[in-house]
């Protein structure tokens, strides 16, 4: 009992920092907006721009940085226009999305070391902005993180179905009438803002996690885009809650221990997923076996009715013959 008074009253001095509840909000927020975006990423095998965007991020920071400048006002529109840019290079060039991926992460990520190179070394805020940090989040951060959730949830509600084509067949998207290139440029433009909000909190080098690992988890679970959207959302709300609680109790870094319990899910998800197959497998052998032997036993069954049958049938042949040899004999005599 006094061990978990002890949690309740440690559970409830979490929620007396201004900044714990503004970090637990914005961080729902961007978990359930990352996962919803994910969902389209991943199943599109075009998941790994959350971490090319948040290379960018990170280097227009560095850039923002050695100018003086305002982090967010510079980073913002840098990453909105890298994911526009990598959207153009992965449909309309030779360049795969990986490798568009892979270009314009480096090169970004090489500007940024050298910036803060000239600077002379990483400050404070950038340090919040690649390791995250909860006392980092301001009341910016927390309006930003509204209004994007509003946009992202509205998109789904109004643009499903849309989003559903665009993510599985796009040729027959476009094909059908539907604006497929508008749509990708909305999750786009989508994810890039989920990526600079979630920087500060999360970091640059684990933002990625929050929109790979939740659908990652749902695929093992269920198999309809539908359940995978709000499989993946729950996911990624529990484990944000899960992660900032152990967190505060345990004070590990509030990023990597969210990213852990997004691990921790994941593993359990495809454990279970393995375990329920091999139950049905051996579900179904079992009902083989049992099929087989109820055929085996009607065989028999009939086998055993023919054979009876035929001995019945020799018998009475056999009775009328020898009644009829009687019956000749009793006339010759």
């Amino acid at each position: 009992m006094g061990s978990w008074a002890t949690f309740w009253t440690t559970l409830g001095g979490l929620f007396s920092y201004e900044f714990m509840v503004r970090a637990l909000v914005i961080g729902l927020l961007v978990s359930l907006c990352a996962a919803l975006i994910g969902v389209s990423l991943v199943l599109k095998r075009y998941s790994m721009i959350g971490d090319g965007l948040s290379h960018v991020g990170f280097g227009a920071l560095a850039v923002a940085a050695a100018l003086n400048w305002a982090p967010l006002a510079v980073c913002l529109p840098v990453v909105l226009v890298a994911a526009f840019l990598l959207l153009r290079l992965s449909e309309n060039s030779r360049l795969r999305s990986d490798a568009a991926i892979g270009l314009i992460s480096a090169s970004a990520l090489a500007i940024g070391v050298t910036a803060i190179s000239i600077r002379g070394g990483v400050n404070t805020d950038l340090e919040n902005y690649l390791f995250g940090s909860i006392l980092a989040t301001t009341n910016v951060d927390l309006v930003l993180s509204v209004v994007v959730c509003l946009v992202v949830l509205l998109a789904f509600v109004v643009l499903y179905h849309r989003i559903f084509a665009v993510t599985f067949d796009q040729d027959f998207a476009a094909a059908s009438g539907m604006k497929s290139a508008v749509l990708n440029a909305l999750i786009a433009g989508l994810t890039a803002l989920i990526i600079v909000l979630g920087m500060r909190l999360m970091g640059a080098l684990l933002i990625s996690s929050l929109i790979i690992f939740p659908t990652l988890s749902a695929l093992w679970l269920t198999r309809s885009f539908k359940g995978v959207t709000v499989t993946a959302a729950i996911l990624a709300v529990v484990c944000f809650l899960v992660g900032l609680v152990v967190s505060y109790m345990s004070g590990t870094p509030t990023g990597a221990t969210i990213v852990i319990a997004n691990l921790v899910a994941f593993l359990i998800c495809y454990a279970s997923s393995k375990i329920r197959l091999a139950t049905q497998k051996g579900a179904g052998r079992e009902a083989q076996r049992t099929a087989a032997g109820e055929a085996r036993g009607g065989a028999l069954g009939a086998t055993g009715r023919e054979t009876e049958r035929g001995a019945l049938l020799s018998a009475g042949e056999a009775r009328g013959g020898a009644l009829g040899a009687t019956g000749r004999e009793a006339k010759g005599e």
